[in-house]
């Protein structure tokens, strides 16, 4: 089986859909001749031409209203904001248009779009590139919010994504593009050539939304994780020693909430972990679930590891980051309450 990069897996997601379906178009800024500014999209204008992958002009409100006029019209764009901290001016045609087309037109419409971004930090992207916007899109009835953590899951999800009838974020971790990260940014970098799931499959698959995955079993302590912080998690519960069971929830809305149940309530406790800041963020809305669903399994309080609530520090890239260092403490403190 082939090794891919997540770069790799998301450009074959694509390639792999316009090939089934001739109603899958590619644009957004810089990804049709330049092939996107970190190349997820190269080769994809050449083979299907500068109808089906093309470049936008610079503007995000014109790429996501032109993608939504597409797919009223029975089209199915996969549209790519450069990055997530620029998706602010499309913000109104995703959560005013895109996510109520269904409801507004009584079905009679539906709103087929993928709007990928690169999220996250960990390349010393400052405020202005570094921001994981997550939460704001989780808010919203009638989307659907995803976030790959590896290259195989990236591919089987942009499929299922471009494939579902109604609006999906498609969050993409640009930390984890090349390798798996795991916060320690002093050590050499892994590649995904040598980690089991850069194995993808060359052709069709998907995997379905919806549905997390257990990446590390365990009975002492749950861990709720997406993105980079899958791999951080998994670091700290290593460097600890602890017995904590890791649960890569891969898609926030719909959330599969029942593994999450079955493992808090095996384990007693449990640490939600994600970059974004704290006040507000999608581990508010975790632990709550966590609280009124496991509420006489808990052993102790339901902790969150996050990002602090400032601007992303360009300097101070490493205070900012969740890494294993403040995940371990959370783990240790929570067996110890």
């Amino acid at each position: 089986m082939p090794r891919m990069t997540m770069i790799e897996a998301i450009r074959s997601a694509m390639d792999v859909a316009m090939g089934r379906d001739d109603d899958v178009v590619v644009f957004g800024e810089d990804v049709g001749y330049f092939g996107g500014v970190f190349r997820c999209t190269q080769g994809l204008q050449q083979k299907y031409g500068r109808s089906r992958c093309f470049d936008a002009p610079i503007s995000e409100l014109g790429i996501v209203g032109a993608a939504i006029g597409m797919a009223a019209y029975g089209l199915k764009p996969c549209v790519e904001v450069q990055f997530a901290d620029y998706v602010y001016p499309a913000y109104d045609q995703i959560v005013s248009e895109a996510a109520r087309l269904r409801y507004r037109s009584n079905g009679e419409f539906t709103c087929p779009i993928v709007v990928r971004m690169p999220t996250g930090g960990g390349i010393f992207g400052g405020q202005t590139h570094s921001q994981s916007p997550e939460a704001l899109f989780t808010h919203v009835s009638g989307l659907k919010v995803v976030v790959p953590s590896n290259p195989l899951d990236a591919k089987g999800l942009l499929i299922a994504s471009i494939e579902d009838p109604d609006p999906v974020i498609f969050l993409e971790p640009k930390r984890l593009y090349n390798g798996p990260f795991d916060g320690h940014h002093d050590r050499p970098v892994t590649a995904w050539s040598k980690h089991e799931l850069g194995e993808v499959p060359e052709g069709h698959y998907t995997t379905p939304l919806g549905k997390a995955e257990i990446r590390r079993a365990g009975s002492a302590v749950t861990v709720l994780a997406y993105g980079t912080m899958v791999y951080v998690a998994q670091a700290a519960a290593e460097e600890t020693g602890i017995d904590a069971e890791i649960i890569d929830l891969r898609t926030l809305l719909p959330l599969d909430l029942e593994t999450i149940i079955a493992s808090v309530k095996k384990t007693g406790r449990c640490v939600v972990v994600h970059e974004a800041t704290l006040t507000s963020g999608f581990g508010a809305e975790l632990a709550a679930l966590v609280q009124e669903h496991c509420f006489y399994h808990l052993e102790a309080p339901v902790a969150r590891v996050t990002g602090w609530d400032t601007p992303y520090p360009h300097a101070q890239e490493w205070d900012y980051f969740p890494g294993p260092k403040r995940v371990g403490e959370a783990l240790i403190e929570t067996m110890g309450a």
